[in-house]
């Protein structure tokens, strides 16, 4: 059985909401204590479940062929992501095994990886390959001294890292997730910046539309609706549905021969901390690494939808012309409303947030926080 409902059944609840002036709506009210989000001893257990859960690092349209790789740090361990000949991704911690010096950075394209600091030499399998001036290390055991691998899970075009052990099946904990993209999708966009907030608050602005005609009246409202949402849970992990004006024309057409192309965003909150989003003419995935209790690194993959569906020049114009959109206008409203949250998390204002009936993806976010912690 499909975790998420199919498109038509999706397009059928909106119509209904729309026809009745009714959205999704949660059990349950919850407060939620600010000390959650300013304190340094809660953000540590955090990373400390970062480094247990499956989290997406790159989608698998990053690493196309053998050799390319990405560097990324997640929960404060650096890593490397690489394709190997043999077609797998594999993890390593990016951390010469003679004197702890990063053996790549950035991204690209390697045959093997050359530490910049005394030369050691790594192969795409994280095998120990040379020793620069190898007789000054006579008793060495070089097939010890590999890259230290980490777990590596590739499914539904995302590439995961399990850092550590302590759950029973991280696999699992997958397992229900549709595909959320394919190999041959072009990443046409990567950035990275800092938000200047606690990542909680920032995770929250994606997976809620009560927001929706206060904070982007004159950008994503015109298009669409207000606090208008279907809400699913699927494990740990939620979807939020955003339907567009134009779906109110597929009333008049028989269910089966509906289209949702262009008629709804669907809005995906990997737990505990990938966004990702499925618009019209592009997909993104974020990821939101917390530096510290206040701010927030925040990487992005911006993809076209599957190659050959239409003329590739003018996918790519329309996924970049989606993707400019939504970044400059209702991602910056956004980063702008939680970072003057942030500022007022120390002012004693608030001894806790409250979500109400309308932010039920919210209360399952710290439902599932309160889980696994």
């Amino acid at each position: 059985m499909p975790a998420f409902m199919s498109d038509t059944d999706v397009i059928d609840r909106v119509l209904s909401h729309i026809k009745n002036g009714t959205t999704d709506r949660g059990a349950t009210v919850r407060r939620e204590p600010v000390e959650n989000y300013i304190s340094p001893d809660r953000l540590e257990k955090e990373r400390q479940l970062f480094r247990r859960f499956p989290t997406p690092i790159c989608p698998s349209a990053a690493l196309t062929k053998h050799g390319d790789y990405i560097t990324y740090t997640a929960a404060g361990t650096p890593f490397i992501i690489v394709r190997g000949k043999d077609g797998l991704a594999r993890g390593f911690k990016n951390a010469c095994r003679h004197r702890g010096t990063q053996v790549a950075s950035g991204k690209g394209c390697a045959g093997a990886f050359v530490c910049p600091y005394h030369g050691w030499s790594y192969g795409l399998d994280g095998t120990l390959l040379g020793i620069t001036h190898e007789d000054g290390f006579p008793d060495l055991d070089k097939s010890k001294l590999g890259l230290k691998e980490v777990e590596v899970i590739e499914t539904g075009g995302l590439i995961y890292v399990v850092q550590e052990p302590g759950l029973d099946d991280p696999k699992s904990l997958l397992a229900d997730l549709p595909q959320f993209f394919t190999k041959d999708q072009d990443v046409f966009a990567q950035g990275e910046f800092v938000v200047e907030s606690n990542w909680k608050l920032f995770l929250e602005s994606f997976i809620e539309g009560y927001h929706i005609k206060p904070a982007h009246g004159k950008t994503f409202y015109p298009f669409g609706f207000d606090n208008l949402n279907v809400i699913e849970m699927c494990g740990a992990h939620s979807r939020v549905t955003y339907p567009f004006r134009r779906i109110e024309k597929l009333a008049d057409i028989p269910p089966a021969k509906r289209d949702a192309t262009g008629s709804l965003t669907y809005l995906y909150q990997l737990f505990p901390n990938v966004i990702i989003a499925q618009l019209t003419h592009h997909s993104n995935l974020g990821i939101l690494e917390p530096i510290d209790e206040t701010r927030t690194r925040f990487t992005t993959y911006s993809m076209t939808h599957s190659k050959g569906q239409i003329d590739k020049k003018e996918a790519l114009a329309n996924a970049q012309k989606d993707q400019e959109f939504v970044s400059q206008t209702g991602q910056t409203e956004d980063i702008a409303v939680v970072q003057a949250a942030q500022q007022s998390l120390a002012s004693g204002a608030n001894t806790h947030f409250t979500f109400g009936h309308f932010e039920p993806a919210i209360v399952h976010f710290h439902e599932q926080m309160d889980r696994f912690l």
